[in-house]
C-alpha cells in the first residue's frame, strides 16, 4: 500500500508540511488541509538547533545567512552570573517563523504535495474525511493540528498529561544583534530570550507564568536588555500563546498518527520545539512508507526523552530561584561542563559526553554553595 498511498495531513504548520515533504519523498501522495491561508505565523523563540537544521537538509532545504542568522551558542544570565556555551558540532540558526514556513511550503509544492488552504475538516472517519463537506478518501491520517488537535480528540489518542502550563509572548526589534548567541535572561518566574533573526533585527520573547505579562512590561524587570534595545523600533506586534509541557497517551494507532504539538509539547524554555517537530516528521515519513506506525511510536518516544528531561530541569530552575542562582554561579565557574551541557541540550550530533561523576560533583557543589 505504501507506494502511491494517499496521506491526508490536517494542519499546515511546519510539522505538518515537513511530514508532507518526508512522505512525498518516499513516493506517497500527500494532501495537506488547513482552515488558515498563508502567510501563517506563530509566536515562538525562532531559534533552530543543529538537529533541526540537519532535518531541514534531509527535506531538501539548506539555510544560510541570506535567510537566517547563524547562532554560535547559548548564554544564561541572571542578576549576578553569566554562563556561556558554544555549539561546537553542527550549526544553529535564528530565523523568522514566517520565513521558515514559506521555505517549507515552496519545497512541499516542488515535491508534489497538494495543499487545501482555507479548507475545514468537517468530518473524520477511518478511511475518509470531509473537506468542506466533500468526501476525501485516505489510507493514512496525520494530525499536525497543534495543541488542541481535532484529530487527536477524534482518534482517542488523548487525553494528554499536562505537567506545566505557562505563557509566551514575542515581538521583533529593528536593531543589530549585540551577540551571536541566544541570550537567556533569568528573572523571578520569568525569562527573556533574545534571538538574532537577521543582521538588523532580533526577536525578544518572554516566557512567564503571568498571563498579563507582555514584552514591554517584562523589559522593566530586565534593565540590561532594555539598555541594549535603547530606542530601537518595534517591527512586529506582541503576539502570544500558551506554552506547555504535555505528554500524549499515544502518538499513533491504526492508520492515524500525530506529529508536532499535536503529539507532544515541550515548554518553550528549552528552545527545542521546532527542531523536535522536524525530526518527528522525518521519522513519521519513514514509518508511513514502511506501513509501520509502531516504528514511529518507538522513534517518537526516543526523540522526546531528552527535551522532556531538559524541560523539567529548566522549569525547576524557574520555580526555585535559590537553586537557579547557585546553579548559574557554578556554571560560570565550570564553563567546560556548561558548554557540554549546551551541546547536549542543542542535540548536536555526537555531543561530548558528561561523566556521571562530573554531574554528581557539580550538583553537590550547587547544593553546598
Amino acid at each position: 500500500m505504501a507506494t502511491g498511498a494517499e496521506v491526508l495531513i490536517v494542519g499546515a504548520g511546519p510539522a505538518g508540511i515537513a511530514t508532507a515533504i518526508a512522505a512525498s519523498q518516499k513516493g506517497l501522495r500527500v494532501t495537506v488541509a488547513d482552515a488558515r491561508k498563508p502567510p501563517i505565523d506563530k509566536p515562538c523563540g525562532e531559534g533552530l538547533l543543529p538537529e533541526g537544521v540537519s532535518a531541514l537538509q534531509r527535506l531538501g532545504i539548506w539555510l544560510d545567512s541570506s535567510v537566517a542568522f547563524p547562532i554560535a551558542g547559548l548564554r544564561f544570565s541572571d542578576e549576578a552570573s553569566s554562563a556561556c556555551g558554544s555549539i561546537t558540532r553542527g550549526v544553529a540558526f535564528g530565523l523568522r517563523r514566517s520565513v521558515l514556513h514559506d521555505l517549507l511550503v515552496r519545497r512541499a509544492v516542488d515535491s508534489g504535495v497538494s495543499f487545501r488552504w482555507g479548507t475545514r475538516v468537517t468530518e473524520l472517519n477511518s478511511d475518509h474525511a470531509r473537506l468542506d463537506g466533500v468526501v476525501f478518501p485516505f489510507d493514512w491520517l496525520v494530525g499536525a493540528d497543534g495543541q488542541r488537535s481535532a484529530v487527536r480528540k477524534w482518534s482517542g489518542l488523548g487525553p494528554r498529561r499536562v505537567r506545566s502550563a505557562r505563557f509566551g509572548f514575542r515581538c521583533h526589534f529593528a536593531v543589530a544583534p549585540w551577540s551571536e548567541f541566544v541570550e537567556v535572561y533569568w528573572g523571578e518566574r520569568c525569562q527573556i530570550y533574545v534571538t538574532p533573526t537577521g543582521p538588523d533585527e532580533i526577536n525578544v520573547a518572554v516566557l512567564t507564568s503571568d498571563p498579563k505579562m507582555r514584552v514591554e512590561r517584562a523589559l522593566q524587570h530586565f534593565p540590561a536588555v532594555a539598555r541594549r534595545l535603547g530606542d530601537a523600533r518595534r517591527i512586529s506586534e506582541d503576539t502570544g500563546c500558551q506554552t506547555v509541557l504535555e505528554y500524549p497517551r499515544s502518538v499513533a494507532q491504526g492508520n492515524v498518527a500525530l506529529v508536532g504539538d499535536a503529539s507532544f509539547t515541550v515548554d518553550g524554555i528549552t528552545g527545542q520545539g521546532m527542531s523536535l517537530a522536524l525530526q518527528q516528521a522525518l521519522r513519521l515519513g519513514d514509518a508511513l512508507a514502511a506501513e509501520d506506525l509502531a516504528r514511529y511510536r518507538m522513534a517518537h518516544g526516543q526523540l522526546i526523552e531528552g527535551p522532556a528531561r531538559m524541560a523539567r530541569l529548566l522549569l525547576l530552575l524557574d520555580r526555585q530561584a535559590w537553586l537557579r542562582r547557585k546553579a548559574l554561579r557554578k556554571f560560570a565557574e565550570n564553563p567546560n561542563i556548561f558548554a557540554r551541557m549546551i551541546s547536549s541540550h542543542a542535540n548536536c550530533p555526537r555531543p561530548a559526553p558528561i561523566r556521571a561523576s562530573e554531574m554528581f560533583d557539580l550538583g553537590w557543589q550547587v547544593l553546598r554553595a
